[in-house]
């Protein structure tokens, strides 16, 4: 079973920078597509990123130019870097992983965007 652990979350003013990361327990970063969704409380989960097993980068336009997807195969880690952060960016920030086959979900970290 594939475990998949976000870190990075916290409380960051406006206009400032988070790195989220997404740590898998097996080898299936190079595998899988990675998407990093994102749930406000009252709202439905969002799609904000992805990047496929080719490392083709797809993004929410409401983030586009602003958020970045990567990932680091050795060390089986999907990062998003978050800059000019708005109080809207406030959600909990959850990782996904997909195959023709199987997906697993991630627990969630809170970025919580206030002065």
């Amino acid at each position: 079973q594939v475990q998949l652990v976000e870190s990075g979350g916290g409380l960051v003013q406006p206009g400032g920078s988070l790195r989220l990361s997404c740590a898998a327990s097996g080898s299936i970063i190079s595998l899988y597509t990675i998407n990093w969704y994102r749930q406000a409380s009252g709202k439905q989960r969002e799609l904000v990123a992805t990047i496929t097993r080719g490392s083709s980068t797809n993004y929410a336009d409401s983030v586009k130019g602003r958020f970045t997807i990567s990932r680091d195969v050795a060390k089986n880690t999907v990062y998003l870097d978050m800059n000019s952060l708005k109080s809207e960016d406030t959600a909990v920030y959850l990782c996904y992983a997909a195959s023709a086959s199987r997906t697993f979900w991630g627990q969630g970290t809170q970025v919580t965007v206030s002065s």
